[in-house]
């Protein structure tokens, strides 16, 4: 319990210095966000009419009083309104998050059904013509950008074959090729990670006391060796969910899918101040709540672990 209320004093006190150091910088990157919310390049507007919605919007103020005035409406549950579209940001993000995590998810699926089975093939038949096959296609994905591969899949299943839909969002045909695309360049990380981990875990001294003891092969490699493997292999992925979520913007823009990442995209465009802060604060506690998962994990993966953690007690 007092380890929880740490980490959580954490969340807030880094949530705190994310939302203030991305309001600065923000604040600070060129653009106006008045012209493009008046259009001004189609039409004509007065100095006054700009200098008017200037002081409106609070642009004029210090950048502290800016700051303070947003984060009194944070504390409110309010991350203000849309420059452009006039919508609550909360509802915005609310809105694209499904979507979103909907490619999230799928794309780890794709990585866990290809990277699972290739690396425990590869740590089983170590120096094999499959430990071969593995470490090529590794190096394949390692090498190969994300959006270049989207491009192949698009270039292939749309343009050659018409089998898989290149854009949009509607049905689960929408969802394969940037799931495909994601999960791909992910499995060939966790490929050859999951080998050099489960390798490791089969030459402990655990494993031969486990075989001396008459235990069942099938036995000792899931409920043992595999067991012990997944501890390292849970880190990174914890680490790389974040990585992830920013891939997803670049694959969400390539095949147009109306997720986060593509609204931020806009955002950013338009300089629509309150939708990039409130992007930033949804990634950064929703990063810090999956490394906090991936600790608690632990404790339930390695029994030394949880040994030591009683002892401490």
């Amino acid at each position: 319990m007092k380890q929880t209320g740490k980490r959580l004093f954490e969340l807030v006190i880094f949530l705190f210095v994310l939302s203030f150091i991305s309001f600065v910088f923000m604040k600070a990157a060129p653009g106006d966000p008045v012209r493009y919310m008046l259009n001004i390049d189609d039409v004509s507007i007065t100095d006054d009419r700009i200098e008017e919605l200037r002081n409106e919007l609070g642009f004029n103020d210090p950048i502290y009083v800016q700051y303070w005035n947003w984060l009194i409406r944070f504390f409110q549950f309010d991350l203000g309104e849309s420059y452009m579209t006039k919508q609550p940001v909360l509802n915005e993000l609310m809105n694209k998050v499904p979507d979103t995590l909907a490619l999230t998810f799928s794309s780890m699926a794709v990585m866990m059904l290809i990277a699972a089975p290739i690396g425990t093939l590869a740590a089983l038949y170590k120096n094999k013509w499959i430990d071969h096959l593995s470490r090529i296609f590794a190096l394949i994905g390692a090498s190969v950008p994300s959006f270049w591969l989207g491009l192949l899949f698009m270039q292939l299943f749309s343009v050659k074959l018409g089998i898989l839909p290149a854009m949009g969002k509607g049905t689960f045909l929408h969802l394969l090729m940037p799931s495909l695309t994601l999960g791909i360049a992910m499995a060939a990380v966790y490929v050859r990670l999951l080998r050099s981990s489960l390798l490791e875990s089969l030459g402990q001294d655990f494993i031969r006391s486990a075989k001396a003891r008459g235990l069942s092969q099938a036995r000792i490699f899931f409920f043992h060796a595999f067991r012990h493997c997944l501890t390292p292999v849970i880190t990174i992925f914890g680490v790389s969910l974040g990585s992830l979520l920013g891939g997803t913007v670049i694959i969400e823009v390539l095949f147009a899918y109306p997720g986060v990442g593509k609204l931020v995209v806009e955002a950013i465009v338009r300089r629509d101040y309150p939708v990039i802060q409130g992007y930033i604060l949804f990634m950064g506690l929703f990063v810090v709540m999956i490394n906090l998962l991936v600790d608690f994990s632990y404790r339930y993966l390695n029994p030394e672990i949880r040994l030591r953690g009683g002892d401490r007690r």
